[in-house]
């Protein structure tokens, strides 16, 4: 069950953030080429309006227009969480949920049983980054994620510096590696704050690629197409590839050179499921 939800999301590498009291861009959100949505009805929405909030998501569910969406809830343990949990049960299509402030296990099993629908936990305190090899066992987790702001307030880590990179290179590991011991969907980078800065977008997206990571958080629609340029291969990755897989199936030695290049089994293992990426798509 666990391995058939990762497998059903390995190819999602874009999700974007809707205001849940803007549910008119969930439409535009999708248009937009993202491969998931998620409609926020935690931080971006005060608290005198998430009722409305739902009942206008309920009229989106129950339109020709829908299409299957993730829902950001509130944080476990509090009223408008349980709020959430009723009204999720109405809504049986739901694409899956996203935890905020996830900080153990329980609350994730929680979500997951009252709803049967996969979760993604966002690690957002110390606390959470503490336990999630804990959280990692959970039923129904699907995949970690994090949000960086939150966990530099309670780190009290300064945001923007060199400093707070190294932090955030050691969550990205942590939870990398996590995730691959328990058999996960390798982690989802956090958002990237500064929309119109693409240089600096395709930067990230290189770096938590490179890492291992399987997607990423955005926060305008924008960003998703330059998300997923970024991720493309280049025509030398994809040539190299293809030379040194001709030559190990040519040769059937397990160690020669490519363009100077020593390969041997990871490299070539490498190239196998970069161009088998391809030949998905």
């Amino acid at each position: 069950m666990q391995a058939a939800i990762i497998n059903r999301f390995s190819n999602t590498k874009t999700w974007l953030f809707v205001p849940a009291t803007r549910i008119d861009r969930v439409t535009k959100a999708f248009a937009s080429g993202a491969d998931a949505v998620i409609v926020d009805l935690e931080d971006a929405v005060a608290r005198a309006d998430k009722e409305q909030a739902r009942k206008d998501l309920e009229i989106y569910y129950n339109s020709q227009d829908y299409q299957p969406i993730w829902l950001r809830i509130n944080k476990a343990g509090s009223e408008e969480f349980f709020k959430d949990m009723a009204f999720c049960q109405q809504m049986p299509n739901f694409a899956g949920l996203i935890l905020p402030k996830a900080e153990q296990a329980a609350d994730i099993e929680k979500a997951h049983n009252d709803t049967a629908l996969p979760v993604m936990a966002l690690i957002e305190t110390a606390l959470g980054l503490y336990q999630i090899d804990t959280m990692a066992k959970a039923t129904g987790l699907l995949a970690f994620s994090y949000g960086f702001l939150d966990l530099c307030n309670d780190l009290h880590v300064q945001v923007a510096t060199s400093s707070a990179e190294i932090v955030a290179n050691q969550i990205r590991y942590q939870l990398i590696l996590t995730s691959k011991v328990h058999q996960l969907s390798p982690p989802i980078d956090t958002v990237y704050t500064d929309f119109n800065d693409d240089k600096g977008l395709e930067q990230r997206v290189q770096l938590w690629s490179q890492m291992g990571m399987s997607g990423m958080l955005c926060i305008h629609p924008k960003q998703v197409l330059r998300v997923k340029q970024s991720l493309q291969p280049t025509e030398a990755d994809i040539e190299f590839a293809r030379r040194v897989l001709e030559e190990y199936e040519q040769s059937g030695q397990a160690v020669f050179k490519i363009e100077g290049h020593m390969v041997d089994a990871p490299v070539i293992e490498r190239c196998r499921q970069l161009l088998n990426q391809l030949l998905a798509k």
